[in-house]
């Protein structure tokens, strides 16, 4: 019963501060400010990350398009290389129980496979 009432005292408390005085107001505004940078800080990692796996997906892009022959590329640029479309190809077409691809030769969606 103890531990309520000074629950409620607390609380009483704390929301006077806030609302009548502006005792709050450089705490709140500190912790606001810590709160904004450490989002900064996740954002820029996460940032970073993207681009970081786009390069190398750009690489890949690269390495494949060069190897393929211009009914392959044709066939190539349809996947789109997000992460849900690059997912659906490799569940489609790579592994041991995916289908042949029409267009792709064995050795060509290997190396798709591989890269992607």
């Amino acid at each position: 019963m103890k531990g309520w009432i000074i629950l409620a005292l607390l609380s009483g408390a704390l929301y006077y501060l806030y609302t009548e005085t502006d005792k709050l107001d450089a705490p709140i505004a500190k912790t606001e400010e810590v709160i904004q940078k450490i989002e900064n800080k996740v954002s820029s990692a996460m940032g970073t990350q993207i681009i970081k796996i786009d390069q190398n997906l750009t690489k890949a892009r690269k390495e494949i398009l060069a190897r393929l022959s211009a009914p392959e590329v044709e066939e190539f640029n349809k996947i789109p290389l997000t992460e849900d479309g690059i997912a659906d190809f490799k569940e489609s077409y790579c592994g041991t129980k995916a289908t042949e691809h029409p267009i792709f030769s064995r050795d060509n969606l290997l190396f798709i496979c591989d890269n992607l």
